[in-house]
């Protein structure tokens, strides 16, 4: 992904400043298409064949009528090609090119994007919720998010929780790489679905972990997915808060959640208490700009645009938080570190376009 930043708004005439809102509204038809054709099953089907709208239609139990519209559609934005683009409508044979499909399909490439798209359009189901909370103060938490939310998350994060995560970028703290190799007890806080634990138990057959998170359902996901990845027997999920855990473990790490929490501290402190004094604390979270700086790179538009939508809402859902949201700076972690008594917080030199790795001290 490119960082670049837009044109300053006091920069831009009308006209440019239409064209761009313009340029977004095909995007984000193209992101409501992916959404069908992920959710209905097109994308999957197309893989590697050429179809019809009516086979289409019959592989994926759905209308020849909009199967056919859809495939139009696709074809007209460049995401699939036709066969024969002057055949009658119900004989042209639509492909989807390699390239796309694993963007679209292949659940543990790096680039498979389709989750976010997901995402965003998964949201926009609820923007009248999201309308009243701004209104009120109030939020929309997970729960109400839904399937869309907590599926889409646990699938873009997966192909690193499963790959470079547990294989390269662990393993490079010497610390951290230590406990890897010795079998250590690890404590994985927020797991959602649980990649990141069982991405860890695939790499390093010694280890056990203990996932928690106070979602239902993720657990229950979490759970399914170690039993079908053969590790359910090192990695175990709880449905609780962090804070009612036991100490003794040898790394206690919290992937991609602190800035969702409504009370960060309280979990950081217990954290530090479940690692004692000789255990490692680690925090993953957004890679954003260190400071407030307008206009931002494409990973600070990326990072706002879920905060306003998604986990700023979240957050606020609950009583006495203090709303985070996704854009967690650096200097807010620190703060919350000591508040959790932490001596300090060492940012570790793991390059990742997404994500920032903190070793809290």
């Amino acid at each position: 992904m490119t960082t670049t930043a837009p044109t300053p708004a006091t920069g831009a005439t009308a006209e440019e400043f239409g064209e761009r809102l313009f340029t977004a509204v095909l995007g984000t038809q193209l992101v409501q298409a992916a959404y069908l054709g992920d959710r209905l099953g097109f994308y999957r089907a197309l893989a590697g064949e050429a179809l019809t709208a009516a086979e289409l239609a019959v592989r994926t139990g759905t209308a020849e009528r909009y199967a056919r519209e859809w495939l139009e559609h696709q074809a007209v934005c460049g995401v699939l090609t036709v066969d024969d683009d002057a055949a009658p409508a119900d004989a042209r044979r639509f492909r989807l090119p390699a390239g796309h499909a694993e963007v679209l399909t292949d659940v543990l490439s790096p680039n498979h994007v389709l989750p976010l798209a997901r995402m965003a359009a998964g949201i926009g189901r609820h923007v009248d919720e999201l309308a009243g909370a701004y209104r009120t103060g109030g939020g929309v938490s997970w729960a109400d998010f839904g399937a869309d939310a907590r599926e889409s998350q646990a699938a873009a994060n997966r192909p690193l929780f499963l790959g470079a995560l547990p294989r390269d970028y662990l393993p490079s703290v010497p610390d951290i790489d230590a406990v890897l190799r010795r079998g250590g007890r690890v404590a994985d806080v927020g797991c959602g679905f649980g990649w990141s634990a069982i991405g860890l138990a695939l790499a390093h057959p010694d280890v056990t972990v203990d996932g928690f998170d106070p979602d239902g359902p993720s657990i229950e996901a979490a759970r399914r997915n170690a039993a079908e990845a053969g590790v359910g027997d090192r990695v175990r999920f709880r449905t609780t808060d962090a804070a009612l855990a036991e100490g003794g473990y040898d790394l206690v790490a919290a992937f991609e959640c602190i800035h969702d929490m409504p009370d960060p501290v309280s979990v950081l402190a217990a954290m530090r208490t479940m690692a004692g004094a000789d255990g490692v604390v680690l925090v993953v979270d957004e890679r954003v700009a260190e400071h407030f700086t307008a206009p931002g790179d494409e990973v600070e538009q990326l990072m706002y645009g879920w905060s306003i939508t998604c986990c700023l809402p979240d957050g606020l859902a609950h009583p006495g938080s203090v709303g985070t949201g996704t854009v967690m700076r650096p200097d807010t972690l620190r703060g919350y570190a000591r508040a959790a008594g932490f001596a300090g917080v060492d940012v570790l030199p793991i390059e990742d376009g997404f994500f920032r790795f903190y070793r809290l001290r």
